[in-house]
């Protein structure tokens, strides 16, 4: 749980009736709907949902490296859509991304502190060589690597030690957010505690607040204060992250919760297996998208959108007409 000096304050990231709209040759994709959710200072926030459900298109349009349909992105008070190139240059250096892959976000022919250096040439941090090469040095021992890897190219490393510059080189300008986008989720399972640990470590030292983007649920269990559950563009389920986990009120949300295997008996239940796959995008179900895959459909869900409603809490809500029919 947050601290409760977390839960009352303004949020650092305000996301109010997102959308995103993308024309193809095949037509139009309706990629995120009316997404609304806060990301409160110094919290982290998952964002949870199978893959094709617009988790990476929420992440991206947050920090707007893919530019919104419609909707309003607040950071820090201010209406990010709104910006132009020089303001939005600005606010860059507040928000950062960590990829999944961060190999392929790196140039191959660059060594190490070129990599770290060109983000602190871009927002004119560091009088000169001498002192950016002493900045990118501090960072790699912050994330638990040697300043003698200065030296090295990309491809002298692990996965987890890229990634570990990958994180290096989005706290070079010293961000406020970041948005770490399946960061975890191609290492091993040894590496991935490592890298968790340590984002959680930089989260409480440096006071970061972090959007967690995974399709493994119980890792944003154990990491996140709040957990936002996105299906096919739409959130089905959001807030705190024991109320979720504890007890989750979507049918969706209880299918995914059901899928993580347990290794303590206790929390063993009943597998909700969820029939077909995810709809495609450019013909979305009418009504509620989750219906053609829900146990608990009724006919009324073909013809109404479900709104976000309180379930026990007002930090716990669901986009389901039958929670209260049955009495999740």
């Amino acid at each position: 749980m947050k601290p409760a000096s977390l839960q009352d304050s303004e949020p650092l990231l305000r996301v109010e009736g997102l959308t995103k709209v993308f024309h193809t040759s095949a037509g139009t994709v309706q990629a995120l709907s009316e997404v609304s959710f806060d990301v409160p200072r110094g919290s982290m926030l998952g964002l949870v949902g199978e893959s094709g459900s617009g988790k990476t298109t929420l992440g991206r349009c947050v920090l707007r490296l893919v530019e919104p349909t419609a909707g309003k992105i607040v950071f820090d008070g201010t209406d990010i859509t709104k910006l132009d190139a020089r303001g939005l240059k600005a606010m860059r250096k507040r928000m950062q991304i960590i990829f999944q892959d961060p190999y392929s976000s790196f140039n191959p022919r660059m060594r190490v502190r070129q990599i770290i250096g060109e983000a602190l040439i871009a927002h004119g941090i560091g009088r000169n060589r001498r002192e950016r090469n002493d900045i990118a040095a501090g960072l790699l021992q912050e994330v638990g690597l040697s300043p003698d890897h200065l030296s090295r190219f990309p491809h002298e490393f692990s996965g987890g030690q890229r990634q570990r510059i990958g994180l290096a080189r989005a706290l070079a300008v010293e961000p406020e957010f970041l948005v770490a986008d399946e960061s975890v989720s191609a290492l091993d399972v040894s590496v991935q505690a490592q890298i968790l640990n340590l984002l959680q470590d930089l989260r409480d030292r440096r006071g970061l607040t972090i959007l967690f983007i995974a399709h493994d649920l119980s890792v944003v269990e154990y990491l996140c204060d709040e957990t936002v559950v996105l299906y096919l563009g739409r959130i089905a389920e959001l807030g705190d992250s024991a109320a979720i986990y504890g007890a989750p009120a979507h049918p969706y949300t209880r299918a995914l919760l059901s899928s993580i295997p347990a290794i303590d008996p206790a929390r063993r239940g009943t597998r909700e297996v969820l029939a077909g796959d995810i709809p495609s995008p450019l013909s979305p179900p009418s009504g509620c998208v989750f219906r053609t895959r829900c146990p608990n459909v009724i006919a009324r869900c073909g013809d109404v959108v479900p709104a976000l409603e309180t379930v026990r809490t007002a930090n716990h809500k669901a986009a389901c007409i039958r929670v209260a029919d049955l009495n999740v």
